[in-house]
């Protein structure tokens, strides 16, 4: 069992910035990471992913303003966030996948707003 926690969510105004981080309680070497958001009546969409081997995945959504990198000796994942609209407003989840085994944080509250 890979226990994830969120940090970094807050309020931002239209235009900032802010850097999620997630900090897994076991290694993440052979994981995929990767964040999804949910926002009030929608689903849970993926945002942007890592593999193991460090490729990236974005939403087109995201892309040119979101950064994904992970840190295997520090058993964390980042996400970079630029140019914040009202629009990614959520609740951030982080997730590691590994074959049958899949894990998500308690999510993180983003509120981009003036």
């Amino acid at each position: 069992q890979v226990q994830l926690v969120e940090s970094g969510g807050g309020l931002v105004q239209p235009g900032g910035s802010l850097r999620l981080s997630c900090a897994a309680s076991d290694s993440i070497n052979l994981y995929a990471m990767a964040w999804y958001r949910q926002a009030p009546g929608k689903q849970r969409e993926l945002v942007a992913a890592i593999s193991s081997a460090g490729s990236e995945y974005y939403a087109d959504s995201v892309k040119g303003r979101f950064t994904i990198s992970r840190d295997n000796a520090k058993n964390t994942v980042y996400l970079q966030m630029n140019s914040l609209t009202p629009g990614d407003t959520a609740v951030y989840y982080c997730n590691a996948a590994r074959g049958k085994y899949n894990y998500w944080g308690q999510g993180t509250q983003v509120t981009v707003s003036s």
